[in-house]
């Protein structure tokens, strides 16, 4: 029996965070960089659509209605999973969607205008969560271990796994800020780096964001024990990956209204 209530909470586990990215301060960070960028036509829009609440408001709000009947559909669109074995290209979409079409199909319904106010409502909302995920390494991980789920390692001294720390251990270890905070110390580039990193399409950002989870595949395999060193190792492509997220986000956003 005890076995049994064991194995039920190690699977109850890996379905809750398996569609997680970032955790809160990471999506928090991503739509406060994107905020800061949009055009004043935009920020007006927007803040109708939602209805006075900012994007920050929103952003993590999708990793809790996932696990909800009403949105329950939506777990797969939050990953593209891309196994050792392959290249990204060899990945067809999936069938119940993946970040991927998820977005695409996201700024496709807001590009129509046809949209009532709480469909556009949804969309948005949908729209700047997906942003962040796509650029989370884990969530373009291998399906065989859940995108990192299965990948046991130790954060110092305390058992968990890889998605699990990249949602959430070392963004809040990297630096201990606020969200604010930290869009204020990395959000400094000039407009021609900016316009540089605004470049290109949901596939190519995924496609970017698996050459990271193979790099971190590589430096954390089975058993690895993480502490100051990883952190410092890693806190660079974390603050560029939480800067691109939010940079292409204002992009969209910007085109759509």
């Amino acid at each position: 029996m005890k076995k049994a209530i064991l194995i039920s909470l190690v699977a109850m586990s890996l379905i809750a965070t398996e569609g997680l990215a970032w955790g809160q301060k990471g999506h928090d960070v991503t739509c406060a960089i994107a905020e800061k960028h949009l055009t004043k036509r935009a920020k007006r829009h927007i803040k109708k659509v939602l209805e006075g609440k900012s994007i920050v408001y929103w952003a993590n709000w999708l990793d809790n209605a996932s696990h909800t009947p009403e949105y329950e559909h939506t777990k797969t669109w939050h990953y593209k999973n891309v196994n050792a074995d392959q290249t990204y290209d060899e990945v067809p979409p999936f069938k119940d969607g993946d970040v991927v079409v998820a977005i695409n199909e996201q700024i496709s319904k807001l590009k129509s205008g046809t949209l009532t106010h709480e469909e556009e409502a949804l969309a948005l909302k949908m729209l700047i969560h997906f942003l962040g995920d796509i650029h989370q390494p884990m969530h373009l991980g291998h399906k065989t271990d859940y995108g990192g789920n299965r990948v046991h390692i130790f954060f110092f001294k305390e058992e968990t796994n890889l998605h699990t720390i990249w949602d959430t251990d070392l963004v809040e270890s990297a630096h201990n800020w606020t969200y604010t905070e930290w869009v204020d110390q990395i959000d400094r580039i000039n407009r021609k780096e900016r316009k540089a990193l605004e470049q290109g399409t949901a596939d190519d950002w995924a496609r970017e964001t698996y050459q990271y989870a193979k790099q971190v595949y590589e430096e954390t395999p089975e058993g690895t024990e993480i502490s100051y060193d990883y952190i410092a190792d890693h806190t660079q492509l974390i603050e560029n990956q939480l800067l691109k997220g939010g940079i292409r986000l204002a992009r969209i956003l910007n085109e759509i209204y």
